[in-house]
């Protein structure tokens, strides 16, 4: 495994991601920002959060396995929420646990959340990008 994650002394342990990843692997992975399109690009979840994040996560994790890696190769996660507001966190935390049952793993590396005005369509609530590291 190229990926470590770690939650330094000192800062705080936050369930969703660890602090800090540390990668020792030789090829970077840079999957480009994921919606929550079915591999027909039909919008899954229109107007639920949860469905899009899920949708998101899969398509990573489908991403992920087409270049032989998983979620446990993954460095930095960067989610961007359409008007986020601090009451959507168990929206997103509800679409993260669905897909971590679904694929067998729990995401946990070092992410960052940003709100967004939109995205490239009006149905789309989320995307998701990722860098993982392989050998």
């Amino acid at each position: 495994m190229a990926i470590t994650l770690v939650n330094p002394k000192g800062l705080p342990e936050i369930g969703a991601y660890r602090q800090v990843s540390i990668a020792t692997g030789s090829k970077l992975v840079f999957i480009a920002g994921q919606v929550a399109w079915d591999a027909d690009g039909v919008t899954v979840g229109e107007g639920d959060l949860a469905a899009q994040v899920e949708q998101c996560y899969l398509n990573i994790g489908t991403a992920l396995a087409g270049v032989g890696a998983s979620f446990d190769d993954v460095a930095k996660l960067t989610v961007h929420v359409v008007d986020w507001t601090p009451d959507k966190m168990p929206l997103l935390m509800e679409g993260i646990t669905r897909a971590a049952t679904t694929l067998g793993t729990v995401p946990v590396p070092p992410a960052t959340l940003l709100g967004v005005a939109a995205l490239d369509v009006p149905e789309h609530l989320v995307e998701i990008e990722a860098t993982a590291i392989i050998s």
